[in-house]
């Protein structure tokens, strides 16, 4: 692979997120690995756990995780579901 592989954790891959607010250089965020690499062949945006949308182009290894993606990713698919759904916004997340 090139300079935008990714590192894999289960079924999840960490990748940088560019976004407009400035923080594109500050952290990788957690995205489902077969979207991920979708993503990086087709240049189509992704969805990280926490809610950021861009399309990957940098090295993960590079950046600090997202604090807001560990804490979902460490509450499995069950947490996630179950946050999601309280706050109302499950079908915003895949």
């Amino acid at each position: 692979m090139t300079s935008t592989d990714t590192t894999t954790e289960g079924d999840i891959r960490i990748s940088p997120v560019p976004t407009d607010d400035g923080d594109h250089e500050r952290f990788s965020h957690y995205v489902d690995k077969d979207k991920i690499t979708e993503a990086m062949v087709a240049g189509t945006p992704v969805v990280a756990l926490c809610g950021k949308v861009w399309v990957p182009s940098r090295d993960p290894k590079k950046y600090p995780v997202c604090p807001e993606c560990k804490r979902l990713f460490d509450l499995g698919p069950e947490g996630r579901m179950n946050e999601w759904e309280s706050r109302g916004d499950y079908g915003s997340r895949q």
